[in-house]
């Protein structure tokens, strides 16, 4: 095979692996997160706005403080229960399943959240001009936002697992059938 064969060869093989990738890839749930992420973007940037412009007292250190516990303490567990109940709600969850992935799913999250978002909000409260915080942050996102959404098929899997556990000891067949068609939704 000469070289230009084998590039050819390669183009064609990066081809099939890129159909392959789109094939099998889960498009409702890449909307899902485009969706909540659209939505939940001006609000984020309203709230880090307000953020910014709180919590300014003389010592710098007490005003960064300040802002990263009150970031974590209201903004955070308020953004991963919007994060995994609109998750459950765009997937045809009923309100109490909604209730049982956030309260699976946010104090997790919530941890975890506190192992790398108050450096990051540190970070770009001390050297990332206000214009550019929200990129900043944004950019940031898309990586957490891969860890909620693992975090949430995860939890979904677990208790798509004790529902049909549960199902074979108290449900009957019609009920069972109906758990096991939204686990696949």
């Amino acid at each position: 095979m000469n070289k230009r064969e084998a590039r050819n060869q390669s183009v064609e093989d990066e081809d099939l692996e890129g159909r392959s990738w789109a094939s099998n890839r889960d498009w409702a749930r890449t909307g899902r997160a485009l969706l909540i992420g659209g939505l939940a973007s001006i609000p984020g940037y309203n709230w880090f706005l307000w953020l910014s412009k709180s919590f300014n007292y003389r010592s710098k250190v007490l005003s960064l403080t300040t802002k990263v516990v009150v970031n974590q303490l209201l903004f955070t567990p308020i953004f991963n229960s919007y994060f995994f109940g609109m998750q459950s709600i765009l997937t045809g969850a009923t309100l109490p399943e909604v209730a049982e992935r956030i309260k699976h799913t946010v104090p997790t999250s919530w941890v975890n959240s506190c192992k790398i978002w108050p450096a990051v909000t540190a970070f770009s409260f001390t050297f990332i001009p206000i214009q550019f915080r929200s990129i900043f942050g944004g950019v940031i996102a898309i990586g957490w936002q891969t860890y909620l959404s693992l975090l949430n098929q995860r939890a979904a899997a677990e208790e798509r697992v004790a529902h049909e556990q549960e199902g074979q000891l108290e449900c009957g067949e019609v009920a069972c059938e109906r758990g096991q068609q939204r686990a696949t939704a």
